[in-house]
């Protein structure tokens, strides 16, 4: 391999060490609502406070590609408000509310200083029903498309659809009575909606549905260990309604979860466990990175970084300074994980129905990440800011950290010695991640 060669691999190995870090809201993080939604009411939250915006109260986009802010969202829930459709005495659900992404050949024309394109919003909604999919156009103040479907696939679920699914559920007595013969207490009952869509019935075609099934957590908090088999709920997600349950694993018996427990605080422990102590890695001059807004510079690298519901984390935009020509190439456009799609793949009755489409289905927002705890001295945060199911905006704290990893001790060293008036010596640094 060239010199040339090389350096340009090692500036693209380096480029890895810049590390963005996001923790995924997965389906047994469910019941815990979004900290600063209108859920945080329920116990199950972890702050009563209400939420600082900081900048984010006034912040105004900066590029085309820049997330929805707190005003656009209410802007676009008073434009909704003023469609007799979406009257706000009407029952509805804002599903989905992220940017309409300008067409990509105007995006990369546009330059840093060019005025911003106009605004728009992708809103999908379920009213009566039906699932709408509109344009909202944030300048005029109007909506410029609006389709309807009931055959094409149905709206991500949100968290107050899952509110209500485990409410209707726990409500109907035939559901809980399933527990109590089987010698379950209630008050140790953890239930989950789990796996929506539909899967050939005709009596489950055109309809929001999804099943509900228990755990127990008594003597353990890896309830997931003693799943209640047999017992499961079909709930209409529309109309909070029961409409089957299936009860047919009487015997089989509940796994008594002894030295499931995963905690430390509880293991019993031969001898005294001597833990590590704390190491801190720093950088005196702070980090090689900066953040503009939501555009992210390391190096010879730069790209734009915005959080989504979906999604998780975009990386759009993603481009490389050539060390010989000092020209900024395109490397991506735009990536991010489109899916992750989990198939149990076991055909009896309790659990033909897992087929986990993660993002599609719930979303991958982020829980709030901990500094020093889920990411190092030097980090900086990004929020994020999304919309509850009447179109309310509300914080993600620290949904994103961005961070520099060190690349690793040295890992070959030559040198040469003695060379009359010449000093050689090369260290070469691991670059694996």
């Amino acid at each position: 391999m060239g010199a040339k060669s090389s350096w340009r691999f090692m500036l693209l190995s380096m480029g890895m060490a810049l590390l963005l870090l996001l923790t995924w809201l997965h389906l047994p993080s469910l019941p815990n609502c979004n900290l600063y939604s209108r859920w945080c009411t329920s116990k199950s939250c972890f702050y009563s406070s209400s939420p600082t915006y900081h900048h984010l109260q006034s912040e105004t986009p900066q590029h085309p590609l820049d997330p929805l802010t707190i005003q656009e969202f209410n802007k676009i829930r008073t434009i909704l408000s003023s469609v007799p459709l979406f009257n706000f005495s009407s029952t509805y659900t804002l599903n989905s509310i992220v940017l309409q992404e300008p067409d990509k050949e105007l995006v990369l024309k546009w330059k840093k200083g060019d005025p911003p394109f106009p605004r728009k919003a992708s809103v999908v909604a379920v009213l009566k029903r039906v699932s709408h999919l509109l344009t909202v156009d944030l300048q005029t103040g109007h909506i410029t498309s609006h389709e309807t479907s009931m055959v094409s696939g149905y709206p991500m679920v949100t968290l107050e659809d899952l509110f209500g699914v485990l409410k209707a559920a726990l409500r109907c007595a035939e559901f809980n009575n399933s527990f109590t013969k089987r010698g379950v207490n209630l008050a140790d009952l953890v239930c989950l909606p789990v796996s929506s869509g539909w899967y050939g019935k005709p009596e489950e075609e055109n309809r929001r549905l999804i099943k509900v099934q228990c755990y127990s957590k008594e003597g353990t908090v890896n309830f997931y260990m003693k799943p209640i088999e047999g017992v499961t709920a079909l709930v209409d997600m529309d109309r909070k309604e029961v409409l089957a349950i299936s009860d047919d694993g009487q015997n089989i018996p509940v796994a008594n979860g002894s030295n499931t427990d995963y905690r430390y605080s509880i293991q019993k422990l031969n001898g005294e466990l001597r833990l590590l102590n704390p190491i801190s890695l720093e950088q005196p001059e702070g980090p090689s990175f900066t953040v503009d807004g939501h555009l992210v510079k390391w190096a010879n690298w730069e790209f734009h970084l915005r959080p989504d519901p979906r999604a998780g984390i975009i990386i759009s935009q993603v481009k490389v300074r050539d060390p010989d020509t000092s020209i900024l190439r395109n490397v991506m456009y735009k990536g991010f994980v489109s899916e992750l799609f989990v198939p149990y793949m076991d055909p009896t009755e309790g659990w033909y129905f897992k087929t986990y489409m993660d993002a599609g289905e719930y979303g991958l927002q982020a829980m709030p990440l901990n500094p020093l705890n889920d990411c190092p001295r030097n980090a900086y945060y990004m929020d994020g800011v999304f919309a509850s199911s009447d179109g309310t905006p509300y914080l993600q704290p620290n949904m994103i950290c961005i961070f520099e990893s060190y690349a690793g001790d040295i890992a070959w060293r030559h040198a040469e010695c003695p060379v009359t008036g010449l000093k050689v010596s090369i260290s070469l640094m691991q670059t694996s991640y």
